[in-house]
């Protein structure tokens, strides 16, 4: 949320206490991201959305009235808890879609959030004049209120659009890491249940070790531009809308072919090491044009990869334990989210190079992990196919 820091600078936050504002939020993905898949599994997709959907509206309006910083902390907890509901929306697109389309819809999922890192701060930056005329003290609320407004908005239209996918409802057993059958009470024993099955382990851990690698970027990379090109940060939010439309590109509009032609395991294992490549090329070049290259060949990676590894979470688990399954999967990113800019903070200040050269190693060694993930996200009926084994 682009507004949030400004808002909690306004309130009187340091450089520390935001970075606990947005770690806490994190944290809160982390704990509830499998609580609302286990439920959805139970109760079904759609009544998790709609709930998940009304506290995140109403923790953005709280979080837009708030006067104080405890009450931001707490607003932003509130909102880390409701927003983890990601895990849900997968399982959602992973039992309404075909296995050959599974994808590109995942990769489709993806492009909504690159559309709204887009849209999200060129609304903010639009909407903070008229912010500063109507709360002279408190300009960057108006923002975070009118988010507010659009979760209401999404709530209304989901509860009349939005239907319940038949194949959350019909029965299936637990995870089938071996393309086999599995007691269904598998999908009752929570998040540690999930990871003591070997192929969502290894997902997970894949997940959780390249998401650390990419808020080394995130953490830093303003400072980095303060730093190498003295950049403001219109500018700096400029490249970042630009990273989010490359990656808008190709999660909408050609992750089908590429999972079709080459499998989900090897565009894990080839977009982690494009991934790799950029990250060295961003600290070792001077030049503006050269470095918007880096940026946007990891970008390309980077959107390759994600829809790639929510397809085979989803194929590696059956409709009554997927949504537990997704938001564990979920909940490993969040995890590296709590640690991974505390991290990338102190390593910048040993070194500008220091947090792109640990993540370019992450990518390397997630492109290792990825050769024991299953070969091709592969599912037919519901249940999962010969082809969806672990090496």
């Amino acid at each position: 949320m682009l507004a949030l820091p400004f808002y909690a600078e306004e309130l009187g936050a340091s450089a520390t206490l935001l970075g606990g504002i947005l770690s806490i939020y994190a944290a809160a993905q982390f704990l509830f991201a499998p609580l609302w898949g286990k439920l959805s599994d139970r109760y079904g997709r759609r009544p998790v959305i709609l709930f998940c959907v009304a506290g995140m509206g109403a923790s953005l309006l709280w979080l837009g009235l708030a006067e104080t910083l405890p009450a931001i902390f707490v607003a932003r907890f509130v909102a880390g808890a409701f927003a983890a509901n990601i895990g849900v929306a997968s399982a959602y697109i992973a039992d309404a879609t075909s296995a050959e389309e599974r994808t590109r819809f995942m990769g489709l999922l993806g492009a909504c959030f690159g559309i709204g890192f887009v849209l999200g701060p060129a609304l903010a930056g639009l909407l903070h004049p008229l912010g500063e005329s109507l709360f002279p003290s408190r300009a960057a609320a108006l923002p975070i209120l009118v988010a507010a407004g659009l979760a209401g908005i999404n709530l209304v239209w989901g509860f009349f659009a939005l239907k319940e996918p038949e194949r959350a409802l019909a029965g299936g057993g637990a995870f089938r890491p071996d393309g086999g059958a599995a007691p269904a009470s598998g999908a009752s024993g929570g998040r540690l249940a999930v990871l003591r099955e070997p192929g969502m382990r290894r997902l997970c851990l894949a997940w959780l070790i390249f998401s650390v690698g990419v808020t080394q970027l995130e953490a830093t990379f303003a400072f980095f531009m303060i730093e190498r090109f003295d950049y403001d940060l219109s500018q700096v939010a400029f490249i970042f809308v630009a990273m989010a439309v490359v990656m808008g590109a190709v999660q909408g509009g050609g992750m089908k072919r590429l999972a079709a032609r080459y499998g989900e395991r090897k565009l894990v294992a080839s977009g982690t090491l494009v991934c790799a490549v950029a990250f060295v090329w961003v600290p070792l070049t001077s030049a503006l044009t050269a470095l918007l290259g880096a940026l946007a060949l990891g970008a390309i990676g980077r959107a390759v990869v994600q829809p790639s590894m929510m397809a085979l979470t989803s194929t590696t688990a059956t409709a009554t334990s997927r949504g537990l399954a997704m938001g564990t999967f979920q909940s490993s990113g969040a995890l590296a989210r709590v640690f991974g800019p505390a991290l990338a903070g102190w390593l910048f200040d040993q070194s500008v190079s220091y947090p792109f050269f640990l993540a370019a190693g992450l990518f390397v060694l997630v492109s290792l992990v990825a050769r024991g993930l299953p070969a091709r996200a592969v599912e037919m009926d519901g249940e999962p196919a010969g082809g969806v084994g672990f090496a």
